[in-house]
C-alpha cells in the first residue's frame, strides 16, 4: 500500500476535523488516473474504494462471480488492515453485481467472510463495471472505536 498526496498522500489532521486523515493507494491502474485512493481512515472510520478482482492490472477469475467476490473482499480487507482495521471491525458492505443471476453466489461468498460479523449490507444490480469482465465490485467500511 502506498501513501498518497496528489499521487502519494498521507495527510495530517485538518484544523476543524480534530482527527487525522490517512489516505493510502494500492497502485492500482485507475487510482492516479481518476484521482482516488484504495482506503481512507478518518478518525475511527475506515472506508475502501470499490474493490474488484483486479490483480496486477488484470481481471482475475473471469466468469466466476463467487471467486471475484472473494478476491475483491480480500483486497478490501488487506487495505483496511493497512489502516489498523480487522474483518470484525467491518460494519457495512456494498456489493455491485452486473446481473441479478450472480446475487446468490456473491451473497454466499460474502457470508463466507462476514457471516459471523454480520455487517449491514447492500447489493445492487448495475448496468456494468469499468472492465466488462468484472462481475462484482465491493466496498467495505470499518469502525475502529478507540484505536
Amino acid at each position: 500500500m502506498t501513501a498518497v498526496a496528489g499521487d502519494s498522500v498521507r495527510s495530517e489532521p485538518e484544523p476543524s476535523a480534530g482527527a487525522a486523515v490517512t489516505r493510502l493507494g494500492s497502485g492500482g491502474p485507475w487510482e492516479a488516473l481518476y484521482g482516488y485512493c484504495r482506503v481512507v481512515r478518518a478518525g475511527q472510520l475506515a472506508i475502501t474504494a470499490g474493490c474488484t478482482s483486479t490483480v496486477d492490472g488484470r481481471v482475475a477469475h473471469v466468469g466466476d462471480a463467487a471467486a471475484q467476490t472473494a478476491q475483491a473482499i480480500r483486497i478490501g480487507l488487506d487495505a483496511l488492515a493497512e489502516v489498523g482495521a480487522e474483518p470484525a471491525d467491518v460494519v457495512r458492505t456494498r456489493m455491485y453485481v452486473t446481473d441479478r443471476m450472480y446475487a446468490d453466489e456473491v451473497g454466499r461468498a460474502h457470508n463466507a467472510v462476514f457471516g459471523a460479523v454480520r455487517p449491514v449490507a447492500t447489493m445492487v444490480v448495475v448496468a456494468g463495471l469499468i472492465d466488462p469482465e468484472h462481475l462484482v465490485e465491493v466496498e467495505l467500511e470499518a469502525w475502529l472505536g478507540d484505536r
